[in-house]
């Protein structure tokens, strides 16, 4: 099967069809420098990047353009607010950015282009728009005229007059048309400017990614991404003026990601509840959120809260511990086989192949990722069966399908960026708190100073395995509580105890 790809432009899932074959080229609009990104941005980010990485999984060479923008009136303004200067705060917030991008754990792009490496070939656009009647120079301001590019509102599905009906500010009188947007702005006092046909002045937030996806992918290419919020007037504005300029159509498929709900009302400024990446980064790990964003398709919108997070994490410790156990499983002594037990292998061979088939039929179809997600899950629920099935009697045949296993659940978790690997055992030591002692002497009844700490945890772990086999529950659940209050978590199964750093 094809993947599938839903087109905003055309309201509906297409076969994806690349230029080149083999071969995709995509732009997703990046940052405006001058804030941190909040909860909304990271989803977009990790949306994309989901996407992105699948693509390679399936065999593309996908070449990944996301820009920055480092020229904007809201980079001025804060500039202004700060007293420093716009290339200042732009240079601050890129490396915010970049710090919070790799926190994400996003892949960085093939190329980051900024805006202001590129005014030359925004002022070329711009001037090509001029000769050929498609825009107009004002007071040293340029701007495009939507009158005259027929296309105006195909990808928001707007007419000209549905967007006046939405105006909230005064119109420019100096415009032909209240729609018209600019490509070029005169410079103002104090402002960044650079030379131009049309005086000194700086380019208009939409010319900037015409310039830049045309310089790095070409005049026409595959994927233009972004939110939903990108649809009008951004990308809209985008269409109009990079299709006039070059006369061909400039992306071959539209695609925009949902919206973050906090509860049951949209993030917004206003509303005095937007969370930054950077705090969530602080106290969650980052494969919790991109679970949440695989939880939902990308084009729907996502609820985002504690109870989200709390969901997030459980999922995620989920994996970690199928992956616990199939590792505990793997070092088990190794035993004859058991005749009752080998239709058991061939089932989990089975849901194996199965799980990997409705993975990449789930992401072929626009993306599903949540469907995706679900059957890992369900892959999990085999593992875990399989190794319950033989009770810590592992079979060198049944040892090589749940390595089978292990390797099709880490490929598909790879697919979409999602990490599973185990902590390491090396530095455990390090993070266990120096109360252990003092535990391990009421428990053990020796002073163990000199010993490890891991090492003498696996003892304290002995210790109460020995209680519980006397049903001493006492000392049992002594233990549990006391190495709990350290954030230490023990795990009791059907092939015996474990602890884990919480």
């Amino acid at each position: 099967m094809a993947i599938q790809v839903y087109d905003t432009l055309n309201r509906k899932k297409e076969e994806l069809i690349t230029r080149d074959p083999g071969k995709i080229g995509i732009y997703i609009c990046g940052p405006t420098v001058y804030n941190y990104i909040h909860i909304g941005n990271g989803r977009t980010y990790l949306s994309f990047d989901i996407i992105i990485r699948y693509l390679r999984y399936r065999g593309y060479d996908v070449t990944y353009v996301r820009n920055i923008t480092d020229i904007d009136d809201k980079i001025i303004n804060k500039a202004r607010e700060e007293g420093v200067s716009a290339e200042e705060i732009a240079r601050r917030y890129t490396k915010a950015f970049h710090d919070d991008a790799d926190g994400m754990g996003l892949a960085r792009p093939t190329v980051e282009p900024k805006a202001t490496d590129h005014i030359r070939s925004m002022i070329e656009m711009i001037e090509g728009l001029i000769k050929k009647g498609l825009a107009y120079v004002v007071d040293g301001d340029v701007y495009f005229e939507v009158t005259k590019f027929p296309g105006y509102g195909k990808l928001s599905h707007r007419s000209l007059t549905d967007m006046r009906a939405g105006e909230r500010v005064e119109v420019d009188p100096r415009k032909h048309h209240p729609m018209d947007f600019a490509l070029w702005k005169a410079a103002k006092p104090g402002e960044p400017a650079w030379e131009s046909p049309w005086g000194m002045g700086r380019p208009g937030w939409h010319i900037e990614c015409s310039a830049m996806s045309r310089k790095y992918l070409g005049d026409d290419f595959d994927i233009h991404g972004g939110g939903q919020d990108l649809i009008f007037p951004h990308h809209e504005n985008e269409i109009a003026q990079s299709e006039g300029y070059t006369g061909k159509e400039f992306a071959r498929y539209w695609m925009h990601g949902g919206m973050v709900n906090i509860g049951e009302e949209k993030m917004a400024k206003s509303l005095g509840n937007v969370i930054l990446v950077k705090d969530l980064l602080k106290e969650h790990n980052p494969n919790v959120l991109r679970l949440l964003a695989l939880g939902t398709h990308y084009r729907s919108p996502i609820d985002f809260g504690p109870e989200k997070l709390k969901e997030a994490e459980s999922a995620y410790e989920r994996f970690l511990n199928a992956r616990r156990r199939i590792e505990h499983s793997l070092s088990s002594e190794t035993v004859t086989m058991l005749p009752e037990k080998v239709e058991l292998i061939g089932s989990l061979e089975n849901a194996s192949l199965e799980a990997k088939k409705k993975f990449i039929e789930a992401m072929d179809d626009d993306f599903n990722s949540a469907a995706a997600l679900a059957s890992m899950f369900e892959l999990v629920k085999e593992i875990n069966t399989f190794i319950e099935a033989f009770g810590g009697q592992m079979t060198i045949m049944a040892k090589d399908a749940l390595e089978k296993a292990d390797r099709i659940l880490l490929e598909l978790s790879g697919a979409v960026g999602l990490d599973l690997t185990l902590p390491e055992a090396v530095g455990v030591a390090e993070k266990l708190p120096d109360a252990i002692y003092e535990l391990a002497s009421a428990v053990l009844g020796i002073a163990l100073d000199s010993k490890k700490k891991d090492q003498l945890l696996d003892e304290i772990l002995e210790r109460r395995n020995e209680a519980r086999k006397n049903k001493d529950w006492a000392i049992a659940d002594m233990i549990r509580d006391r190495l709990l209050k350290m954030g230490i978590e023990i795990e009791d199964t059907p092939l015996g105890s474990r602890w884990k750093i919480k």
